[in-house]
């Protein structure tokens, strides 16, 4: 078999890599198996070259559904090393990198000046890379921990401003750092009692620094801390000297790695599902050979171990992701040991499904993500059999596998190595995930004793409600458009300030769909973006989240917008559906409700509703909107 990196240089000696780019992911993904760190960051930067080598805009020649992500980078010091290897890592998600870099040292002007090198690439994230110059820029020789402490407060100052301004002026994300404390600053100063104080006075910076992101919901800072902890020196001494990077290769490489996760989630791409193995994954020992009492996850050193790994699983559970089982073993046996066992830290009612049997693991994942309305590419996969780990690659395409071995100890390592389930940030509705999902089951057990469909969606009890959304809902509405992908009408993703923006403009509509029904309420499912011009409502989205799709509620909310635009006299509704690799089962929307194809461009097709007979909502919906003050049941 051809080693991945050497596969990635025949392709682009050939002039192939843009054309084969969909093999880039799996490439990269063999890449990480290596187990020397040092080696698998070198090769993951050679990579990056060669990708970066291709230019996104011959990728996208081949591949136009290709997400693209344009990332801004500017900063104190000399900044294009990161190229490299954020090219590989948001490859490796799928993403292609169009980087913009800022000029040395002026990450203030590149921020804030309109007209600068940055803002016209209308960048999905700026990264401002922070180091230790940053603020020792401004403090005099000879110095003291004081002045430190003053040009810190100035420092910081400085970034607020910069926040706040970036969210006036950008819809993109900004990315800062915290500041390693370097052992060339520390130990300038000779006794302890001030090398003390300069320590506390530099975690108080980086401190306000982590809480500036509390404050401006735009802004993501990445703590260094442990990066450097994990993955050894924050900067090379001739490189910063010499080239002015003051922030290592492997510290960039370590970085690069938190952004791909981040702009992974921000394409959507955010994983929902951990679906686990039981035997030497989640305890010591095999089941069918060793009975319920022979396994373990307490009491020696390796059943620790094993508890230790699922206590990390349930911190991950509690933020809303959803585990599941896939194990080769009787039902009864594994159920009465998820229930039983003293040992474990996960229990039955933790997980949305278990499928116990002896049929093939790739059937399992498929089964569980039908179960739950997922794609399998939702789907994450922890096995310590590469056996069973090379079936679920093959036969479940998308899907993540972790490569689990015989070492317990390592499992929480692999496990968050790569944040799979990574978002910017944490909604109430992620925390009840788990619940919802459980609903889902009785749900599924009405559909299956219900005569027809239809007899199933009257008996369900849907009610609707759709109205602007209230600020504390602005963070789950942009998740939501993150992370929508079936019912996205035109792949269309809402950055984390965006729906503050476009609800405070008078000439946007923007509008929250929730459902409940008699199992309980379902929260934020949905949204509708749109604006007024000229005695029409542009749609210019759409979005459905996948859990409550087929019941009507699509149809429901766009039948009373219609109905709503017609008795406030406009004259008709325009829409625009623009296929993506995931939404064609909506294609037909809009023609259901009575619009009219008008035009075509590319892939896009432009529609028309002219209001003359609008669509009847769904009877088995009882239906509440609320736009501009009116209501209309």
């Amino acid at each position: 078999m051809t080693p991945p990196l050497d596969r990635l240089r025949a392709l682009r000696a050939d002039g192939g890599l843009a054309a084969a780019y969909p093999e880039v992911p799996g490439l990269l993904a063999d890449l990480l198996d290596d187990a020397d760190p040092a080696r698998r960051t070198g090769d993951l930067c050679r990579a990056g070259r060669l990708l970066a080598g291709a230019g996104p805009e011959a990728v996208l020649r081949h591949h136009p559904d290709t997400p693209v992500l344009t990332v801004a980078i500017t900063g104190q010091s000399t900044v294009g090393e990161l190229v490299d290897p954020l090219t590989a890592e948001l490859a490796r998600h799928g993403l292609l990198l169009r980087p913009v870099l800022g000029d040395f040292g002026g990450y203030l002007r590149d921020l804030t000046d309109p007209a600068g090198p940055l803002h016209p690439a209308a960048p999905d994230l700026a990264l401002c890379l922070l180091d230790a110059e940053t603020v020792f820029a401004e403090v005099p020789t000879p110095w003291q921990p004081e002045d430190v402490a003053d040009a810190a407060a100035r420092v910081l100052g400085r970034l607020a401003g910069l926040a706040a301004e970036y969210r006036r002026i950008s819809a993109g994300t900004l990315v800062l750092n915290t500041v390693p404390l370097l052992r060339t600053h520390s130990h300038q100063l000779v006794d302890h009692r001030s090398r003390a104080r300069l320590g506390a006075v530099w975690r108080e910076f980086n401190a306000g620094l982590l809480r500036l992101a509390e404050e401006h919901p735009a802004l993501v800072v990445i703590d260094l801390d442990p990066l450097v902890a994990d993955g050894g020196p924050a900067h090379d001494p001739r490189l910063a000297a010499y080239a002015k990077a003051r922030l290592s290769g492997p510290l960039l490489a370590a970085y690069a790695r938190e952004i791909g996760h981040l702009g992974r989630a921000l394409r959507g791409k955010a994983r929902k599902c951990l679906v686990l193995d039981l035997d030497q994954t989640l305890w010591d020992g095999v089941l069918a050979e060793d009975g319920p009492d022979g396994v373990a996850a307490a009491g020696t050193l390796r059943g620790e171990a094993f508890g230790g790994f699922q206590r990390h699983v349930r911190q991950l559970a509690s933020q809303g992701v959803l585990l599941a089982v896939s194990s080769k073993n009787d039902r009864a046996q594994v159920l009465e040991t998820l229930r039983d066992h003293p040992d474990l830290v996960l229990r039955e009612p933790d997980f949305v499904r278990v499928n116990a049997d002896w049929s093939d693991k790739a059937g399992h994942l498929l089964d569980i993500a039908d179960a739950l309305g997922l794609a399998p590419d939702a789907l994450v996969f922890a096995d310590d059999s590469p056996a069973e780990r090379a079936r679920v690659r093959h036969g479940v395409p998308g899907a993540v596998v972790l490569p689990l071995d015989e070492e317990p100890a390592l499992h929480p390592v692999r496990l968050l190595a790569d944040g799979w389930f990574d978002v910017p940030r944490l909604t109430e509705e992620d925390r009840d995930r788990t619940a919802q999902y459980r609903t889902e089951g009785e749900r599924r057990r009405l559909r299956e004793g219900s005569g027809s469909f239809e007899e199933f969606l009257a008996g369900l009890g849907v009610t609707v409600e759709v109205s602007p959304p209230a600020p504390h809902e602005y963070p789950r509405l942009a998740q939501l458009t993150q992370r929508t992908n079936q019912f996205n009408l035109t792949g269309l993703r809402l950055q984390p300030a965006e729906p503050a923006r476009l609800a405070a403009d008078p000439g946007r509509l923007v509008l929250a769909v929730r459902s409940a029904d008699r199992f309980g309420p379902n929260g934020l499912v949905g949204a509708v973006l749109g604006r007024r011009a000229d005695n029409r409502l542009l749609l210019e989205n759409v979005w459905l989240s996948c859990r409550v799709l087929t019941r009507g509620i699509e149809q429901a909310c766009l039948a009373a917008l219609l109905a709503h635009a017609a008795a406030t006299g406009l004259r008709a509704v325009d829409a625009r559906y623009r296929p993506t690799a995931r939404n064609r089962r909506a294609r037909d929307f809009y023609p259901a409700l009575g619009f009219t194809e008008i035009a075509r461009e590319g892939d896009q097709v432009y529609y028309r509703h002219d209001l003359t007979e609008c669509p009847d909502t769904p009877g088995h919906i009882r239906l509440d909107l609320r736009v501009e003050g009116t209501a209309h049941a």
